[in-house]
């Protein structure tokens, strides 16, 4: 018969005991560790990223906007009187001269009053000859009756001579030669008084031709105001130049004021750019420009920097230095880059797709081990290209400058 060995089942349980413990031990371990593990970083391929190392040295700090040529002057042409539109003679683009006729108005009011001031100046200067000529004839007569006058007091000094050297031999009674004398008193008398009223009815005669001389001359000068009012009806240019506006049709009813016409120089033009609010605090008249036509890079300088901002932009005025390239004209689109100012020994990168100055940004930086992780940064100055690194990179750090906002939320990406 078996004989039960007294101990063995005892042992037994302890080991299975034992075993569970070891077991439950393990999986709780592993349980532990797996919840400590980090989750597995994305990854993101390395050929779709753009990447900037950090460096150190000058950095050239400059902004960058568009813009347009613009002619340095310009003729704006309006229109001086009301009326009709009835030709336009010219097309936008041409050349024309001070004297080209763009566009003939018309305008009856106004042509009708043209002709009344003529027929009114033309009556004015009838009267005027025809009492310039009465009057001639008045004074002719009145010298006439001077030159009687005269002979009359000649006689009369004759005879009374001639008495008195009778008078001398007693030919001649006392009383004779009294009457004599009076007699050519009398005719002297005479004439002085004819020709003192001669000489007041020639003065009122040239004062009746001055009064009608000078309502001649004013009804002549309204006569030249309303035919000038009718001259402008043909609008001239003015001005040299090529014309670049032209916002009038046949038919078109203007008033005073209407803009017609605008006509610039196209030899001398400038760049106007609009440069984006927030970069434009630093910019200063005189700095040094760029202007890219696209068909050559004209230097020039700031010479106007406009007070107001509109829809987030501040106009800039650049002057051309440079010789302007073929195919140069207004309103041709350019690229414009202003110098602001040269920095000499700065920690400096790439400028990241949505850095702004003096901000904090999460940048990723490129691990030896292929891992790029989050980091801090805080910028400074920023230019076109290149903004200033104040803290979190180093010199040689390779930063991902691509835009990483679709991993906003992880703090390491692996590359592929």
């Amino acid at each position: 018969m078996d004989i039960q060995r007294q101990g063995v089942a005892r042992k037994k349980r302890i080991r299975r005991a034992i075993y569970l413990f070891v077991v439950l031990t393990a999986a709780a371990g592993a349980t532990y560790g797996l919840s400590k593990m980090k989750p597995a970083a994305p990854t993101v391929e390395a050929a779709t990223l753009w990447t900037g190392k950090v460096k150190r040295g000058p950095m050239l700090r400059d902004v960058h906007g568009l813009g347009v040529l613009v002619p340095e002057e310009s003729r704006i042409i309006p229109a001086s009187r009301d009326g009709l539109v009835e030709e336009i003679r010219v097309r936008i683009g041409d050349v024309v001269q001070p004297d080209t006729i763009l566009i003939v108005l018309s305008n009856a009011e106004l042509e009708q009053s043209v002709i009344d001031a003529e027929l009114s100046y033309q009556a004015a200067a009838s009267d005027l000859a025809n009492t310039r000529a009465k009057l001639q004839s008045q004074l002719i007569n009145e010298q006439s009756s001077i030159r009687k006058a005269e002979a009359d007091a000649e006689r009369a000094r004759l005879q009374f001579e001639a008495k008195q050297e009778l008078a001398k031999d007693g030919l001649v009674s006392e009383l004779d030669l009294r009457l004599a004398r009076m007699e050519a008193e009398h005719s002297a008398k005479q004439l002085d008084t004819v020709r003192q009223q001669v000489d007041v009815n020639a003065q009122s005669i040239a004062a009746q031709i001055a009064a009608q001389e000078t309502r001649v001359k004013q009804l002549l000068a309204a006569y030249e105001v309303k035919k000038g009012h009718v001259d402008q009806l043909k609008v001239r240019a003015g001005a040299a130049g090529v014309l670049q506006q032209l916002p009038v049709q046949v038919g078109q009813r203007v008033s005073v004021g209407t803009l017609l016409a605008k006509v610039a120089e196209p030899g001398r033009l400038k760049a106007e750019l609009k440069i984006a609010e927030t970069q434009a605090k630093d910019i200063a008249l005189g700095q040094v420009a760029s202007i890219d036509t696209r068909n050559g890079i004209i230097p020039g300088r700031v010479v106007r920097i406009d007070p107001a901002a509109t829809e987030g932009t501040v106009k800039v005025d650049v002057q051309l230095d440079g010789e302007l390239p073929r195919g140069a004209r207004p309103d041709l689109s350019v690229d414009g880059t202003i110098e602001i100012e040269r920095l000499t020994d700065v920690v400096y990168v790439e400028r990241p797709t949505y850095g702004q100055a003096d901000a904090t940004i999460s940048l990723f930086k490129v691990l030896p081990n292929r891992e790029a992780t989050r980091t801090q940064v805080k910028l400074g100055r920023v230019s076109v290209n290149l903004v200033e690194v104040l803290e979190g990179l180093q010199v040689g750090d390779e930063v991902i400058l691509s835009d990483m906002s679709q991993w906003d939320s992880v703090d390491r990406v692996r590359l592929n």
